[in-house]
């Protein structure tokens, strides 16, 4: 192959050598290649403009040293400066991002002696942030603690939220020097974590920097701060929390005992620390922050039972005394167990079950324990203070669940039924109790029947997805009685409906239904009641309004059945009152309200169909009431013939009139076509007398070019005119004297 291309060069070579013609033409085409290709390339590269260069997000003024080229390297140097340090990881272009900017700089002007904070441009092409970092949305705030870090800030970015969760970075533990002061902390907090450390060796034992650090791990895991964590240092006050050893770690719990970390199973590091708190802590109430109005974070904890929703007024940086009260009650609720009756020797508790073969009750507390750790209730072991062997037929649902009913009287725990404390325990409703910003999420509060702003009394819901139903407390109310009559058996509240409140036309042939009047329309045992379930947004729904205005007309005047309609997109009903879908007609007879008759699907809605859908299930003939029965129902027929005919004329006068509009139709669209035609005319004549118009002007100015140009020939004409005849009269004095001189040399 080699040795045949090189033959190739050398038969070429040979040829440009004896035409030298030639291989000049190769060289100069070969140029002429070249020479548009590189004027190609380099006005390609003029094509795409440049980026343009960033510019400083954050005021000057500001103190946020703001890092728009994306020096990373800057700001790793000035985080291991600072002893607390927020990164704010931003892109100009970002609409979070700017809304977040004035939130940071409230915070950063407030706190600016005390935390560091950095901004770094991570969108700019050229910097080592968008290099090294990966971030898929933007703002990202990262805090730091002196080397540990970073700390990813997943809470709202507001002011409050964000001042607070740095406070807590800054502070992460709480010094608790007296007793008073570590009631104060395990009494107040939700979730308290205590150590005891005795700094005689060293400044800060590494015990001690172990438990500092995973109290800021626990950040990473829990933003709104439910557990915090305090340190003790004095023995005699780490005796009240029954720590006696040094380097020793308290997890303070309200309903079952408290725990000490075992350091002799585990390795006393930050994840062991970290894992084993949040493994054995109790959460009787949870902030949740749903993103939306169908967030799934909302309907999965929904799906675990009724649940009372709180929406506070929240600020993370006062003391708010509406949610002390309202954690307060949520542990109250479940505080089952106490302290041992004299009398009976048995646990105070809510509900008891006698075990088949025992002396003894087993405490239901105990059980739902037990069943918490993962074990079947047969496996289950109770000893005087611990759980024992249960029936495996036990159900909390079931019928030994009412407070210690099924016990003898010996045996019955000390109950406190006039009170919420344990309450959990006496009932089959189990409440979940979950806390809610109405700062931040009052539309889903005004969704559920809050009224006002978010700045006024909390809002306080049940919500039993199970049951589907709905309950709001009032105002003149209080929490206990509310979650007391949610618990009975046959609950007292009244189901909230969120319902449009319409005004009704007494003079309307059809009656317009909501939610506060479904029950007492459609429930009135005195009517039959015809109901059509309807909406806003149904198409097929508005075609039905003059069937059932027709119907309604037959049937004025008449006490015994209504015809009424809903609409249900903007009226919430009982589900038992439901429909699958719309339009629906549904048949309530008096009387027998709970034998509803669904008008058939596969039948067409119109009068005659549905007079005789109510005439065959109606308890009541709607013509009695007129006396003569026979004469009544041959003036229906009558009637019913001539809406029958009127109908019919009515669909026929409809089809005319369709064929009319085809006929406007068409010339409307024949005229369309035409006016289309004449201004595409009219158009291009209008560009022709424009063209026209110039063309005119040019000639014009020209022929006024050549005027101008003959005046001037004219003039220079009419100058030659008169130095030819001033010429032609030198010449014949020239002459005449040449003549004279001639005769005078001749004489």
């Amino acid at each position: 192959m080699l040795q045949r291309v090189r033959a190739q060069l050398r038969q070429v070579a040979d040829q440009m050598a004896r035409r030298p013609e030639l291989c000049c033409g190769a060289i100069l085409l070969t140029c002429a290649l070249l020479l548009p290709i590189t004027l190609t390339c380099s006005r390609a590269k003029n094509v795409v403009a440049l980026a343009r260069p960033p510019v400083r997000f954050f005021p000057a003024e500001v103190p946020v040293v703001d890092l728009f080229l994306g020096q990373i390297e800057e700001a790793d140097r000035l985080r291991e400066e600072a002893d607390v340090s927020l990164v704010f990881y931003y892109a100009p272009w970002c609409a979070h991002s700017i809304t977040a900017r004035q939130h940071v700089q409230q915070v950063a002007l407030r706190l600016a002696g005390q935390v560091q904070f950095v901004a770094v441009n991570c969108w700019w092409h050229q910097g080592k942030c968008r290099k090294q970092k990966s971030f898929f949305q933007y703002p990202v705030i990262h805090l730091y603690y002196w080397r540990f870090g970073p700390i990813e800030y997943r809470g709202p970015v507001q002011s409050e939220y964000l001042e607070s969760f740095i406070q807590r970075v800054s502070a992460p533990l709480t010094y608790l020097p007296t007793r008073r002061a570590l009631h104060t902390f395990i009494t107040h907090q939700q979730q308290g974590v205590v150590g005891y450390f005795q700094f005689n060796s060293s400044p800060q034992p590494a015990a001690y920097i172990t438990f500092l650090l995973s109290a800021l791990h626990a950040l990473r895991r829990d933003h709104q701060g439910a557990v915090r964590f305090a340190v003790v240092t004095n023995q005699a006050v780490a005796e009240a929390v029954s720590l006696r050893e040094d380097e020793s770690v308290y997890l303070h719990r309200r309903l079952n005992s408290s725990l000490v970390f075992p350091r002799a199973q585990r390795n006393f590091t930050v994840q062991a620390v970290c894992d084993w708190v949040f493994e054995n802590r109790e959460s009787v109430i949870h902030w949740i922050q749903p993103t939306g109005a169908k967030s799934y974070l909302l309907e999965a904890e929904l799906q675990r039972g009724p649940a009372l929703l709180t929406f506070l007024p929240h600020n993370p940086l006062t003391a708010n005394q509406l949610l002390k009260q309202v954690t307060d009650v949520a542990w109250r609720y479940h505080s089952c167990c106490g302290s041992e009756d004299g009398a009976s020797g048995v646990p105070r508790c809510c509900r008891s079950l006698l075990v088949s073969g025992r002396a003894s009750a087993v405490c239901d507390v105990c059980v739902s324990h037990c069943w918490a750790l993962g074990l079947y209730v047969g496996l289950v072991e109770l000893s005087s203070s611990s759980c024992g062997s249960v029936q495996s037929s036990y159900s909390p649902s079931g019928q030994f669940s009412v407070c210690c009913r099924s016990v003898p009287k010996p045996l019955r725990c000390p109950l406190l039924s006039d009170t919420i404390a344990g309450l959990q325990c006496r009932t089959n409703k189990t409440l979940h109790f979950y806390l809610l910003d109405a700062q931040l999420h009052w539309p889903l509060a005004q969704r559920l029947g809050a009224s006002g702003n978010h700045s006024g009394p909390p809002f306080i819901t049940i919500i039993n997805l199970r049951d589907e139903t709905h309950y709001v407390l009032k105002h003149t109310d209080s929490l206990e009685d509310f979650i007391q009559n949610f618990s009975v058996s046959y609950s007292p509240l009244h189901r909230h409906l969120v319902g449009h409140k319409q005004h009704q036309h007494t003079q309307s042939l059809i009656q317009e239904v909501t939610s506060d009047s479904f029950l007492d329309t459609v429930m009135d045992s005195q009517r039959d009641v015809l109901l059509l379930y309807y909406s806003a947004w149904c198409g097929f729904c508005s075609l039905l309004n003059h069937v059932f205005l027709q119907l309604a007309r037959l049937f004025q005047g008449n006490s015994a059945l209504t015809v009424a309609r809903v609409n249900v997109g903007r009226n919430d009903l009982p589900w038992e009152f439901m429909v699958d879908h719309l339009p629906s007609v549904l048949f309530f007879p008096r009387h027998r309200k709970q034998m509803s008759v669904k008008f058939p699907e596969n039948t067409p809605m119109t009068v005659p169909n549905l007079l005789r859908f109510v005439l065959q299930h109606s308890s009541h003939a709607p013509w009695e009431e007129s006396g003569d029965g026979a004469e009544s129902v041959s003036l229906l027929g009558a009637e019913l013939h001539s809406l029958q005919r009127e109908v019919f004329s009515l669909h026929r006068a409809r089809e005319r009139l369709s064929q009319q509009l085809a006929v406007l139709w068409r010339e409307n669209r024949r005229l369309t076509l035409h006016t289309h035609t004449l201004e595409t005319q009219n158009a291009e004549l209008q560009a022709q007398s424009g063209r026209l118009e110039t063309l005119y002007r040019e000639k014009r100015r020209q022929l006024a070019d050549s005027v101008h140009r003959l005046q001037e020939l004219a003039d220079a004409s009419e100058e030659l005119l008169k130095e030819n005849a001033l010429l032609k009269v030198l010449l014949s004095a020239l002459r005449d004297r040449d003549t004279q001189e001639e005769k005078c040399e001749a004489s």
